[in-house]
């Protein structure tokens, strides 16, 4: 039987948006900083373990706070497999090449993708004559990006670069069927199992393609995997599948076009990542194509 789950205050949605945009925002510059001495692919398999192991631990305990259903094995499958195997399996490898702000800034393209799967598998989030515009002046922030400023940083910057963009695209479809289908589901749940599904799948992959690699675990690294498994993951995804329930599917995007900000200065201020004139040229067109994506929803109902 399904159970009614609470609808949390204003105040709380908020509070939760802000702290994912600070953990994820900051995540981008520690991947950066692990991939120094570790394979990608090892690196964010042991990260979803470890993120696996603490949601195991703590979804009994947050379980007393959250009604919600267990959720579908085939929901569970798509999310653990596509957004948290998939999709970081990308940006982990992406990053070995591109500045951790790049990356992240190509990365703000998921609210568009996302408002426009909204629009056609979302009931009541059809989109508006706004949100259009807002599509073509992103995107055109992303070609400013390609034809001006990833060049410049690597040869296999481009392809590496169009590789990325299939992250947010695969996170999209996870995040749809979510939204669709997981309206009474328990978040906890769905994230706990989700995990352990993302990281057999990081395993295995890593299993076949870094086999002949050796990591540097040093402290450092350490450090940093553990960061991004309890706070960017465990912690962060707990947050966003309970605020996707609850909150509309464009509200989301806010997430995602001040993340690359955070990490822009991040990059820019400890990383030493250079921030150039098309940089932001194609940051300021990129997220006043978002804003136009959410302000064009709100105004249109």
């Amino acid at each position: 039987m399904s159970s009614t789950l609470p609808t949390p205050s204003r105040g709380a949605t908020h509070a939760a948006l802000v702290v994912l945009c600070l953990i994820w925002g900051s995540s981008w510059l520690v991947i950066a900083d692990g991939l120094k001495s570790l394979p990608p692919l090892q690196s964010v398999a042991v990260r979803m373990w470890i993120a696996a192991a603490v949601m195991a631990l703590a979804a009994p305990f947050l379980r007393r706070f959250e009604r919600g259903d267990p959720p579908p094995l085939r929901l569970t499958l798509i999310v653990g497999s596509i957004q948290l195997g998939y999709s970081y399996a990308i940006v982990y490898l992406s990053e070995t090449v591109l500045p951790s702000g790049l990356a992240s800034l190509l990365w703000t393209v998921f609210p568009i993708f996302m408002a426009i799967g909204a629009h056609f598998f979302v009931p009541g989030e059809r989109l508006v004559p706004a949100q259009w515009t807002g599509f073509v002046v992103g995107f055109l922030g992303v070609g400013l990006l390609f034809a001006k400023v990833l060049g410049d940083v690597d040869e296999h910057a481009i392809p590496m670069g169009l590789l990325l963009l299939t992250s947010p695209l695969a996170s999209t479809f996870s995040n749809v069927l979510v939204k669709r289908n997981a309206a009474k589901t328990s978040s906890v749940l769905l994230n706990r199992n989700a995990l352990f599904v993302g990281a057999l799948v990081l395993s295995v992959a890593a299993l076949v393609f870094e086999s002949d690699v050796r990591g540097g675990w040093t402290p450092r690294a350490i450090a940093s995997v553990v960061y991004l498994a309890v706070f960017a993951t465990a912690v962060a995804f707990g947050l966003y599948f309970w605020l996707l329930r609850v909150i509309p599917a464009h509200r989301m995007s806010l997430i995602s076009y001040v993340n690359p900000a955070i990490a822009l200065l991040l990059g820019w201020a400890i990383g030493k990542e250079p921030v150039t004139a098309w940089t932001l040229a194609g940051s300021a067109l990129i997220l006043c194509g978002v804003w136009l994506v959410v302000r064009g929803h709100r105004t249109g109902h």
